[in-house]
């Protein structure tokens, strides 16, 4: 069977081209990660710039408001997509600037909210940064839809690598080249170098905007009200199980913030665990470019009559690909810990926990199929809901006992919980017939590699590492000899 017959090959394929606009963007965000936590800020600096982050990422999702979705599910059912991509572009351009409005103007009360009263410019710098994400996410999805990915990756690298320039200027070579005396230059006068990550980032979101520039000369500012209403009716669920997920995903570095016993550590605190997160980042880039790949990608499938079978099949090979990028991060802790900051080591130990987190969130993403096609968008919000739930009443029991250890453990336990309630449930709407004895055999394997790797000494590196080489070649070995015959016998 050729690539162009076999789906699963190509959505591979699409998951491989989408990963150049996802997984190379935000690999070279990763960079940032030594450049900030050996050279460049302390550990409470560098809790202030992922705390901040974290309320980016929620407000984001508030601004989208589900469109991105519900433009996929209508662009394919409409004979005027154009309709559907004015409809939604219209309706996230006037509530992003309602919200710029509403944030300047409060900024000042915002900013002692936040606890950091003396930073008013933190406030509109983000405002600013999220308005204009917000503006171009409908045309990124127009990109997906139309199947230029090369274009939507390239467009995201760019961005990128103009924001990464900017940190090294603004953070590295004006402060080198005028020495101390750089904080009394006009632009670092009246505030601080955590500010110039942000400055970095808005010139790269700006410059997103302006590589955007054909899909918006296409636009026209039209909302067709039928359409919207159903739009927003499809959308809505779809933001709380957006929300709800951001939550899941950032409400720990926000409550940690506020809930450790010692304030006066506790950014330094969030630091190290915002730090030694990062380090999960393989299995975070793939799932992020899986989904990508993946939610036209099960659309498409839907009106096909084997649909079921290749959701199953997909599941079995995210999964078994998931555990290999498990096995090589969490192994190989020791040596991933370079890449930042040796002040920050003391967190390693939640790298694993995170890493098996990640991979529950990447199932569930294969498990959601069963209400996006089915139209039962409100079960996956009541599912969302239960995780973000579930998250912040974790972080609050558990952060001012066990501090960061606390947050990561809660992170496991919500995505767990999300991925088993929405498997049940699914059972029930939409049964997908998953090969769960091989997930059984691949996930119990690599935990066993995973456990057993974890009574040798670390001390003798040729020994340990020469162990942890041969296991996971063995594993790769036996996940390609099972599947090569399982597609023989299919065949």
């Amino acid at each position: 069977m050729n690539s162009t017959s076999n789906p699963v090959k190509k959505l591979a394929g699409d998951t491989a081209i989408y990963g150049l606009g996802t997984m190379v963007p935000r690999f070279l965000n990763y960079l940032l990660v030594p450049l900030y936590t050996i050279y460049v800020f302390t550990k409470a600096e560098y809790g202030q710039v992922t705390l901040l982050y974290s309320y980016v990422a929620i407000l984001l999702v508030l601004l989208t408001f589900g469109m991105e979705t519900a433009f996929f599910r209508y662009a394919n059912k409409s004979k005027d997509p154009k309709k559907v991509f004015n409809t939604a572009t219209s309706s996230i351009l006037i509530v992003s600037l309602l919200f710029i409005l509403l944030i300047f103007g409060f900024s000042s009360k915002i900013a002692e909210l936040i606890q950091y009263p003396s930073n008013i410019e933190y406030v509109q710098i983000i405002a600013l940064i999220i308005a204009i994400d917000a503006i171009t996410a409908i045309p990124f999805a127009y990109l997906r839809y139309q199947n230029k990915a090369l274009k939507f990756s390239s467009i995201r690298i760019i961005s990128v690598a103009i924001t990464i320039s900017l940190n090294l200027i603004f953070l590295l070579l004006i402060p080198w080249y005028f020495g101390d005396e750089y904080s009394n230059l006009p632009l670092y006068r009246s505030t601080n170098l955590v500010t110039f990550v942000f400055v970095a980032n808005l010139i790269g979101s700006f410059s997103t905007l302006v590589m955007l520039s054909k899909e918006f000369r296409e636009f026209r500012f039209k909302i067709d009200s039928i359409l919207m209403v159903k739009m927003l009716k499809y959308g809505l669920p779809i933001l709380i199980i957006s929300l709800s997920f951001m939550i899941t995903e950032v409400a720990d570095k926000i409550l940690l913030k506020y809930l450790l016993p010692n304030q006066d550590t506790a950014d330094a605190q969030l630091g190290i665990y915002a730090a030694c997160y990062k380090l999960a980042i393989i299995m975070m880039l793939f799932i992020q470019m899986f989904r990508y790949a993946a939610e036209p990608f099960f659309f498409a499938e839907a009106k096909k009559k084997d649909a079921k079978k290749t959701y199953s099949k997909v599941m079995t090979l995210f999964i078994a690909f998931t555990w290999v990028i498990f096995l090589l991060v969490s192994m190989n802790i020791n040596l991933f810990k370079y890449f930042i900051g040796e002040a920050f080591w003391p967190g390693l130990a939640i790298v694993p926990v995170i890493l098996s987190a990640k991979l529950f969130l990447g199932v569930f993403y294969n498990l959601s199929v069963w209400y996006k096609l089915t139209n039962k968008t409100l079960y996956g919000a009541v599912i969302a809901v239960i995780g973000g739930t579930t998250t912040i009443i974790l972080n609050i029991i558990l952060i001012p006992e066990y501090g960061y250890m606390g947050s990561a453990w809660a992170n496991f336990i919500s995505y767990f919980i999300i991925m088993i309630i929405s498997f049940i449930w699914g059972r029930s709407y939409y049964k997908v017939s998953y090969e769960l004895k091989k997930i059984f055999l691949y996930s119990s394997s690599a935990l066993l590699i995973y456990f057993s790797s974890t009574y040798l000494d670390v001390s003798k590196p040729w020994i340990y590492y020469g162990f942890v080489s041969i296991m996971i070649i063995i594993y790769i070995t036996l996940v390609s000899i099972i599947e090569t015959r399982s597609n023989r016998a299919i065949s």
